[in-house]
């Protein structure tokens, strides 16, 4: 196998000198190149690195004597990370490297979650880390395409345990490096969320249709990090146009819980100016991890557990109106032409007349708040159907087809 493909490596390189050579002699061993970034502080490494902490520094317009100066190691680290992130994207789009692998604690992982966040979907972004997996990393700092690793006994020096977390990680980033499928942009790409057929099903209906028209179309389950996924790319204006059919997401974290996509959920696609086609596809049910207890504000709530990892609790008919303001005041913030479609006759499988979730007199407040809190911005189509009738997706194609011949999507 030739030397094809670089791996940059980053991280602190004046304390964890030893565990960031051995990713590198684990990388070369299989016939890749290394790149190196230096982002300590303090101290000096063992050997020149192919960037120096000087140079991280100055590529986010500061010094590593200001950040000696400042006195905090916080503030100290998040020169390193603006630095780190503004070099690395400049470093790809010159094609230095080919996937990135960064090494850290608590510290080194603010960082990461920073340069991984700064490059395009696509390029392999591997974390290894002391508290991977952890609740103390916030879904909205997290790239699309991360991977992450966690660092088994890695706190200080090598070892055995260690070293098979590392060397798995260095295998995968380089191995992710000579595999990666690049997103291809011939096709315009248009954003769509869900859930599962179950609950939500319009996407098997205008997933095709779409695509014969000429695009190309992403379905995000939206439990928290979909959402996060198309939050994302419709900040980095990825989408064409995007069809937010399953906003739960504003729901769970209006009411606090732990499965969110983060506060800026509903908002990128509209500031970016992208066109967006909006249902409140289960509006009415939180999302909480099951495994825990409902958030303080759903006590007493009746709850379902859907599996061991996930429980939905309904909302009452008062949050309800709740929820349409909130959804309301995001689209506020839109630039582009944005589309409401209200089901009159439910927004999920389980709230059909007859089913176990309907809730008339709830479903009545949401629509009624609905039109009484529809910015002046929006416009909004009311349907006399279900969500996940043939009328709804028909309705949905039709103004997507106006919008083609008006040319506020383009292919």
């Amino acid at each position: 196998m030739s030397q094809d493909k670089t791996i940059l490596i980053v991280g602190t390189y004046d304390t964890k000198d030893d565990e960031l050579g051995y990713l590198a002699s684990v990388i070369l061993a299989q016939r890749g190149r290394v790149a190196t970034m230096d982002v300590s502080v303090l101290g000096e490494p063992s050997k020149p690195t192919d960037y120096s902490k000087h140079e991280v520094a100055e590529a986010g317009g500061s010094s590593i004597k200001a950040a000696i100066d400042g006195g905090d190691e916080n503030i100290a680290m998040q020169i390193m990370a603006d630095g780190a992130s503004a070099l690395a994207l400049k470093l790809y789009r010159e094609g230095k490297f080919d996937g990135v692998i960064v090494l850290g604690g608590s510290m080194g992982t603010d960082l990461a979650l920073d340069l991984c966040a700064a490059l395009p979907l696509g390029v392999p972004k591997y974390v290894v880390s002391t508290v991977s997996f952890s609740a103390m990393l916030p879904p909205e700092r997290l790239a699309p395409d991360i991977q992450m690793i966690l660092w088994g006994g890695g706190l200080y020096g090598l070892n055995s345990v260690c070293k098979s977390s590392l060397s798995q990680a260095a295998g995968a980033v380089l191995g992710a490096a000579r595999a990666v499928e690049a997103p291809n942009w011939d096709k315009p790409l248009i954003g769509m969320t869900s859930f599962g057929k179950t609950v939500l099903r319009y996407m098997v209906a205008l997933k095709p249709a779409l695509e014969e028209r000429g695009f190309e179309v992403a379905v995000f389950h939206a439990t928290g990090m979909g959402g996060r996924a198309f939050e994302g790319l419709a900040a980095e204006g990825a989408f064409a146009a995007v069809m937010d059919f399953a906003p739960q997401e504003v729901t769970n974290h209006h009411f606090g819980s732990n499965i969110t996509a983060g506060a800026d959920r509903m908002t990128n696609a509209g500031r970016k100016g992208i066109p967006q086609m909006i249902a409140p596809g289960c509006y009415d049910l939180v999302d909480f991890v099951g495994w825990q207890e409902p958030p303080a504000r759903l006590a007493g709530y009746e709850t379902h557990a859907h599996n061991r990892l996930l429980s939905s609790a309904m909302i009452s008919a008062q949050d309800r109106g709740e929820v349409a303001q909130v959804i309301c005041g995001k689209l506020a913030q839109a630039t582009g032409t944005t589309e409401v479609f209200l089901p009159l006759q439910g927004c999920n499988e389980w709230d059909r007349e007859g089913a176990p979730l309907h809730d008339a007199e709830g479903l009545k407040l949401f629509m009624d708040a609905m039109r009484q809190h529809m910015p002046a911005n929006v416009s909004a189509q009311e349907l006399d159907c279900h969500i996940n009738d043939a009328d709804f997706a028909e309705a949905v194609l039709a103004t997507f087809d106006k919008w083609l011949a008006e040319g506020v999507v383009t292919r």
